[in-house]
């Protein structure tokens, strides 16, 4: 299995409700090229199968946020996730 814990310890380290990385910051931060289905929206996003084990979905959920490609592919916007204390609120 591929350890995305690089990744799980910077988005954790971050105090923004957003940000953009392109796939190639974050090769550079793993140290390995991703793999071609990571150019799919589907293999990074958070909410789709969830009893499926992804190393990638768990290490950003792990550190508070939710992935989602880019359309055009190039990056991947984390968007910190809604606490639950924030629910039913307007």
């Amino acid at each position: 299995m591929t350890d995305y814990t690089p990744l799980r310890d910077y988005l954790a380290g971050q105090t923004a409700t957003e940000l953009v990385l392109s796939i190639e910051q974050i090769e550079e931060m793993l140290g390995f090229a991703l793999p071609r289905a990571a150019q799919r929206a589907s293999w990074w996003d958070s909410l789709r199968s969830p009893q499926e084990q992804m190393p990638q979905r768990e290490a950003c959920l792990a550190a508070g946020y939710v992935a989602t490609r880019l359309p055009d592919g190039s990056g991947v916007r984390f968007r910190r996730k809604k606490s639950e204390r924030g629910r039913g609120r307007p």
